[in-house]
């Protein structure tokens, strides 16, 4: 069986930054799928599940009402491995294209206060697996380490 393009990546080279993951067409459309990796992949510990169910929530509901993105929002998840997520969007993107949009979504939830979006039992499956203080710890770390001061190292997949 041939290997799926995100396990070619050296993950003991691979840092904490956004990376385009695969480019794919849909119709006449291009999809791009970045790896927003937030910790460092088999050096750093991973995140819980609730801090990552919180980020999910919070950063799904911020690029759903976003001005430029909602609709070119396909998909925002976390990966498997629990050291970042998956942001699909409509259109042909390099990495470098959305780190504005990604600097005010982790600000969003670093800053957010309140009831985090959809955590109910009517609205989600598994709502009481949030951790919102650590959820914008995590997002003030990478704001902090990487967005404001990101560079190609943290933008492009290492060799």
């Amino acid at each position: 069986m041939k290997q799926i393009a995100s396990f070619t990546i050296d993950h003991m080279k691979l840092l904490r930054g956004v990376y385009v993951s695969r480019k794919d067409t849909a119709g006449a459309e291009i999809l791009t799928t970045f790896d927003i990796r937030m910790t460092q992949p088999n050096f750093e510990p991973v995140m819980n599940t609730a801090e990552i169910h919180t980020i999910e929530h919070l950063a799904a509901t911020y690029l759903r009402n976003h001005d430029e993105y909602a609709n070119k929002t396909i998909y925002f998840g976390p990966m498997g491995c629990r050291t970042g997520f998956y942001l699909i969007l409509a259109g042909d993107y390099e990495s470098k294209d959305i780190i504005p949009l990604l600097t005010s979504m982790f600000e969003f939830i670093r800053d957010f206060e309140g009831e985090v979006p959809g955590a109910t039992a009517i609205n989600c499956g598994n709502y009481l697996d949030m951790n919102l203080n650590m959820a914008k710890y995590l997002a003030n770390k990478f704001l902090e380490d990487i967005l404001y001061h990101i560079s190609d190292t943290h933008l492009i997949y290492p060799n």
